[in-house]
């Protein structure tokens, strides 16, 4: 299909406003330029959550909004174009919250007629939002409330009778405002971080179900195919995907234990003595019924797994290697079948599996210290490896029971809540718990998780580079000099450079509505790929310097959102236990993280201000973002020049 002179391909040409309050939907054009200024998906939402949420506002407040945004590359044939963004203000940090996910479900709003959903407001009932091939509406969701995901999206189905519906839902730990509540669609693919989930509860928005049968535009379909099959070559191509396919993630056990960058035990260790007890190879050997594709996936990294027998028996979504992570190694755990039912759970409840293993062993942790006891928790054992107890807090984080009310708050509030000096166990930035990649062993990681704008991150930038190997085509395909320091890492130096340019790419990819692998690990696909399927689909000639520059802009609106929440340097911090800790054992044993100097890197090449981490007047001015220098000085924040 081809598009009007004056319009923009890709593009699905709408954003859907939705008021819970009035029970209202109206599609809203999209403006061309805001489209090339921002791209879709992390651009639209951090933009759309700048202009619209205040300082101050509460997260689970009605004021707080909810954006569902896709990408003008999501629902195409580019590699990999399965992927949408959920942001809202964070119940979780407070702060910017955004959540990723792939599946079918992005694609779909697309092929429905929109782009992007903005939800405001709180219905006094539960509804869900249907979307038929352009049409909206809110429906009774009152018999959905309190049913699991995999319930909601049966029932859905069921009552407009089309299996083909796709859906994304929220179980109970949404419902019940559990801070790192997950946002789940295609019944196990995940919206996990933030806890977004917990802002669709406090709206009382039970699910979006979407179902459409329009096109999406193409600009330029004469040369469309010949640049599609061009990426595909590219991505068949590359040594990872064949890996990719047979394991997913799930053999980044075997490679992180290599390294000694597996957190184990609340991480005070980056090894684990069992860990090919829970690796992608005995989860393959064992377990795997087969892999499965997200929309247009050629890497195929889903699959589907089983337990066929005793407690822990289910069949469905596998986990990623982050939960193996979480609920494994982190928390001292060497069952495998605990490990897939406890992932399987948190899809039904809707509970991020990373803040979940987390918190739990960061419980465990403060047991073995005899500072949690068996009053605290109603006699749960909280022992490191005790599975059944793992299982267990599942349930009672989801439903808000016992000693699970306060581990729904997160690790975080959860400590400060317990005191006694478990507060120091809690290992997070922002507020929101530190995912599975141990920073000593690898310090870019380290500087990442430490600067990402939704807190405690690892794929706000996604450094790997250093882990795969950052050659001299490499450097120079990033704009930057090879510098041999870039790829050794456990040596601090130029990891700033790293950061900074993948939170740029970062930012774009999400924007677009496509998957990072393949885009950054390796850089399979980069800047000029991007560009000539931009021009073909879109219908616009940009440069890898103007897309360089949104990238750039999307990351300097997020740290303006944030620095009206109060961020500075000093929030920009990991526990002391990685930064004056040296790792105990492994690869990385002796390592620390050396944050501060790899910050005064990093926020030199940033152009903020070394002292605090505020944006410049300059650099803001350069971007386009003079509002926000406007909006931040009538708030009384003063911008260095």
């Amino acid at each position: 299909m081809m598009v009007k002179k004056g319009k923009l391909g890709g593009y699905a040409g709408q954003h859907l406003h939705v008021d819970m309050t009035k029970g209202t939907c109206k599609p809203i054009p999209i403006d061309k330029e805001f489209a090339l200024l921002y791209l879709g998906g992390q651009g639209f939402a951090s933009r759309i959550m700048y202009d619209r949420v205040g300082p101050k506002t509460d997260a689970l407040s009605p004021e707080n909004i909810l954006i569902w945004a896709t990408g003008p590359f999501t629902g195409t044939l580019w590699p990999q174009a399965s992927r949408y963004v959920v942001a809202a203000k964070s119940p979780l940090t407070g702060i910017f919250g955004e959540a990723h996910s792939a599946g079918h479900w992005g694609p779909e709003l697309k092929f429905a007629g929109y782009d992007t959903i903005i939800v405001t407001g709180r219905s006094k009932i539960p509804k869900y939002l249907f979307i038929d091939n352009g049409t909206a509406r809110l429906l009774d969701a009152v018999e959905l409330w309190g049913r699991n995901t995999a319930e909601t999206e049966d029932m859905i189905k069921e009552t407009h009778n089309d299996r083909n519906l796709r859906v994304s839902c929220i179980g109970q730990a949404g419902e019940n405002l559990v801070r790192f509540a997950a946002i789940i669609n295609d019944y196990d693919r995940a919206a996990a971080r933030s806890g977004i989930g917990a802002v669709a509860g406090s709206k009382h928005l039970k699910a979006v179900a979407v179902r459409g049968g329009q096109d999406i535009p193409i600009a330029k379909p004469d040369r469309y195919l010949e640049v599609i099959e061009e990426l595909h070559r590219k991505m068949l191509a590359s040594p990872f995907t064949a890996s990719r396919a047979m394991y997913g993630t799930t053999n980044l056990v075997e490679l992180m234990q290599e390294i000694g960058r597996l957190p184990s035990y609340n991480m005070r260790s980056g090894v684990f003595a069992a860990y090919q007890k829970i690796s992608g190879e005995a989860i393959k050997k064992d377990y795997l019924v087969k892999p499965r594709a997200d929309f247009a996936c050629l890497q195929r990294c889903g699959r589907y797994t089983r337990v066929k027998s005793g407690p822990y028996a289910y069949c469905g979504g596998a986990p990623e290697y982050e939960t193996q992570s979480a609920m494994g190694s982190r928390c001292g755990n060497d069952n495998l079948e605990s490990i897939l039912y406890g992932h399987h759970l948190s899809n039904l409840y809707g509970l991020d599996t990373i803040s979940t293993g987390a918190t739990i062993s960061w419980a465990m942790e403060a047991w073995e210290e005899g500072l949690i006891t068996a009053k605290d928790t109603g006699g749960i054992d909280l022992s490191w490896g005790n599975h059944e107890s793992i299982i267990t807090l599942i349930h009672m984080i989801a439903k808000r029971e016992g000693f699970g009310d306060i581990l729904a708050e997160g690790s975080y509030r959860a400590a400060q809540r317990i005191g006694r000096g478990t507060e120091k166990f809690v290992m997070h930035c922002k507020k929101q718990e530190i995912a599975g990649q141990e920073p000593r062993a690898q310090k870019s990681m380290g500087l990442a998780t430490a600067t990402a704008a939704r807190g405690a991150d690892h794929l706000y930038a996604f450094p790997v580079l250093d882990e795969v190997g950052f050659d001299q085509e490499i450097g120079i395909r990033y704009g930057t000099d090879y510098l041999p320091e870039i790829g050794d890492r456990l040596n601090p130096k130029y990891k700033g450079v790293m950061v900074k340019e993948n939170e740029d790419f970062c930012a774009v990819v999400e924007s677009l509505g496509v998957c990072k692998y393949g885009t950054l690990i390796p850089p399979v696909l980069f800047y000029e790929d991007i560009v000539k399927a931009f021009d073909v689909t879109v219908g616009h000639s940009i440069s890898e310097k103007q897309l360089r520059t949104i990238g750039e802009r999307i990351v300097n609106l997020n740290r303006g959102f944030n620095v009206r929440e109060g961020i500075r340097r000093k929030d920009d911090s990991l526990p002391s236990r990685l930064t004056k800790t040296p790792a105990p054992e492994g690869p990385s044993k002796g390592q620390v993280v050396e944050l501060e100097q790899m910050l005064d890197e990093y926020y030199e090449l940033r152009g903020w201000r070394v002292e605090d981490g505020l944006p410049t007047k300059r650099t803001l001015n350069r971007l386009g973002l003079d509002d926000v220098i406007v909006d931040l000085t009538k708030l009384g924040i003063e911008l260095p020049e």
